[in-house]
């Protein structure tokens, strides 16, 4: 029988930033958004702002009102991605199995594991252990035989705590939850499920297949076998895809665009401030994506595969153009322009090389980006340029790194199908 850990880092944003500024410890804190230009929602919260009724989804004026004295501190993504790998080397030490569920969670298959380093509970507490001593923070973690009961035992004791699931104790621990806990039972779902007179993961367990299945499609099967704990897919190995699904960036133009030199600019600008992000951790993309808005609020989104997994600015550019030139007509001025890097993997990973391709090139294209980096961080962002900045400089000027977006992984991609269907 396999031994599945699922560990979740507790308010992972608001925890590492109250490690970085101990002078907010004792007031209700919540990262997101941009509370000067009032917009924005709550991404995370630390423990006083959850008491007080903060909920992730709030926008910030509503948590404003349900708790006037909480801070709000901007979204640092690399800083809490380099938290996350730092929990995966220490996850390394215990099992190459290792497979994350965004930037704080991650499913670790120690079965292979039991026989030097204890049982799955004893390994649990060793790896709470040394996250908190060694970063500072804390994870709470559930211990099962299967991914979707272990994730429900992270979830049901928060934080810092320990919860095993067993095949002699499940029925009593995870029947008797909501049916809404059971991953992929959203809002909608449960509203179906309630009709049908399932409010627990129990009853969805032995709720009649056949109804299920009239009612959700495939998709009822799937929670049936989820909430009989009968799931078998495997940890995917570590390495392979990276924490988050994609890396983007976008902004509402000073002006309208009304040329396609003005969309280039803008292009590099979000191009530069992608692969930057991409290069500090780690990542290099398969797939380039863009998305246009006119001032008419109409807007659309494209997408192409990339021939070559790449970090490089002018590689991620030239295909956001190419995706703007083949699909916008310039019927309207535009008005925000969004680039986006996904398919995310390590670079280190093996690919397949062309022989159509020179990289001995994209090589020194590679080294003149991490050079332009080395000179930013030392010296601020303006230190160096590209030349087309200088064609537009109220356009160039528009700090895309602060206006970032990560999108998590969803259980069903990487492979994640139950074995059973």
């Amino acid at each position: 029988m396999r031994t599945i850990l699922h560990s979740d880092m507790n308010n992972c944003y608001a925890s590492i930033e109250l490690l970085h500024r101990p002078e907010l410890r004792g007031k209700p804190l919540a990262v997101g958004g941009d509370p000067e230009a009032r917009h924005g929602i709550v991404l995370a919260k630390d423990q006083l702002a959850k008491k007080a009724g903060v909920q992730t989804g709030m926008a910030l004026w509503q948590a404003r009102q349900v708790c006037p004295e909480i801070v709000f501190v901007p979204p640092r993504m690399d800083l809490y991605l380099r938290f996350s790998r730092l929990a995966h080397e220490i996850y390394a030490d215990y099992t190459d199995l290792q497979e994350a569920f965004g930037v704080d969670e991650s499913w670790l298959d120690v079965t292979d594991s039991c026989s030097l380093k204890g049982d799955g509970y004893q390994i649990a507490t060793q790896i709470s252990n040394r996250i908190k001593y060694e970063l500072g923070i804390t994870v709470s973690i559930g211990v099962s035989w299967n991914k979707i009961f272990a994730k429900l035992g992270s979830d049901y004791k928060k934080p810092d705590a320990i919860t095993v699931i067993s095949k002699e104790n499940y029925k009593d621990i995870v029947w008797k939850l909501p049916a809404s806990d059971l991953l992929y039972v959203g809002k909608s779902t449960e509203k179906k499920l309630r009709t049908l007179g399932i409010h627990t993961i129990g009853q969805l367990a032995q709720a009649d297949t056949k109804m299920l299945h009239a009612v959700f499609g495939k998709m009822g099967l799937v929670l049936k076998v989820f909430a009989n704990g009968e799931d078998q897919t495997p940890v995917n190995k570590e390495n392979i895809h990276a924490p988050i699904k994609s890396i983007g960036n976008s902004t509402t133009t000073p002006r309208d665009l009304t040329t396609y030199e003005d969309v280039a600019i803008i292009a590099y600008v979000l191009s530069e401030s992608v692969s930057a992000r991409l290069r500090d951790n780690n990542f290099v993309c398969n797939v380039v994506e863009i998305s246009v808005r006119d001032n008419e609020l109409h807007s659309f989104t494209r997408q192409k595969k990339l021939q070559n997994p790449t970090d490089i600015t002018s590689e991620i550019a030239t295909a956001a153009l190419e995706l703007f030139r083949a699909n916008y007509k310039w019927d309207k001025p535009i008005r925000s322009i969004g680039v986006r890097a996904s398919d995310l993997t390590n670079p280190f990973c093996a690919t397949q090389l062309s022989l159509f391709v020179d990289e001995h090139y994209r090589d020194k294209m590679r080294k003149a980006d991490r050079a332009v980096d080395d000179i930013r961080r030392r010296f601020g962002f303006a230190s160096v340029q590209r030349g087309l900045m200088y064609c537009d400089r109220a356009l160039s000027n528009v700090n895309a790194r602060e206006d970032h977006t990560v999108h998590p992984h969803g259980y069903m991609e990487a492979g994640n199908r139950t074995g059973v269907l």
